[in-house]
């Protein structure tokens, strides 16, 4: 059995599709482009895709993963192309190593995200973000299945920027209009900080409230270089490593 992992991304109007919509439309291309899948055993059968840590409904992404199990040795690059081709245009399939090692998913220690504030002046949101640093812990709430929890947002943030968006540059707001854009990493603790949570720590510590939803985009997410602040590619390994050193039955 090979197995292979792949990133995709939700691009446009398509980083409104939910983790299941996703799901069909890949499994859909899967058919489309006659994948060997292997599939699991039980009554009800289905292909053995592993996904990992997928962003929210409604945040875009340049960096989500998921692995598949094949029953049939094929190129990762030329199956990412044939199920690239099969995928809705903004559900992009961009990157396909083989798996050779196993622990993916605690390569993904942090995430590199994008916040586009329409209607937010460049120095309102770059003051916002120097009272959020210099505070030692930023508690917010946030509703959960049991309920109303209350946690530190500053303790996952390894950084936190603002810059102005390039003049002429759309957001998703009238053009002409003033839009801050924060860079943030941020570390994958439990329980995970999202973006969200941030905007509502900037909220509760310099009262930056955009006047309409911010645009978010994760760029990157995986291992954590300590000595950047960076966040690296976790399919190196993978790309790096001897084909003998195919992991047997790891899994995203």
């Amino acid at each position: 059995m090979q197995r292979v992992r792949l990133r995709y991304t939700k691009r446009g109007r398509l980083r409104f599709t939910s983790h299941r919509d996703f799901q069909r439309a890949f499994e859909r291309a899967l058919r489309r482009a006659d994948v060997p899948m292997a599939y699991s055993a039980g009554f009800t059968p289905h292909p053995k895709v592993s996904y990992a840590n997928a962003a929210p409904t409604g945040t875009g992404s340049e960096a989500e993963y998921l692995e598949i199990a094949l029953t049939e040795r094929r190129e990762p690059q030329e199956l990412r192309s044939m199920l690239d081709t099969c995928m809705p245009t903004g559900l992009d399939i961009v990157d396909a190593v083989e798996v050779r090692t196993s622990d993916f998913t605690d390569r993904l220690e942090a995430s590199e995200w994008e916040l586009r504030l329409p209607g937010v002046e460049p120095g309102e949101a770059s003051d916002a973000v120097g009272k959020f640093l210099a505070a030692e812990s930023v508690e917010v709430e946030r509703r959960t299945k049991k309920g109303i929890r209350t946690f530190d947002a500053r303790a996952a943030v390894t950084s936190l920027t603002s810059a102005e968006a390039p003049v002429g540059e759309g957001a998703d707001g009238p053009r002409g209009e003033p839009c801050a854009i924060l860079r943030l990493v941020v570390r994958h603790l439990t329980p995970a900080v999202r973006p969200d949570d941030v905007l509502s720590g900037l909220r509760a510590t310099a009262d930056l409230a955009p006047p309409v939803p911010a645009a978010v985009t994760r760029l990157a997410q995986g291992p954590l270089d300590e000595e950047t602040g960076t966040v690296t590619d976790p399919l190196a390994p993978d790309r790096d490593a001897p084909l003998v050193a195919t992991a047997p039955g790891g899994s995203a």
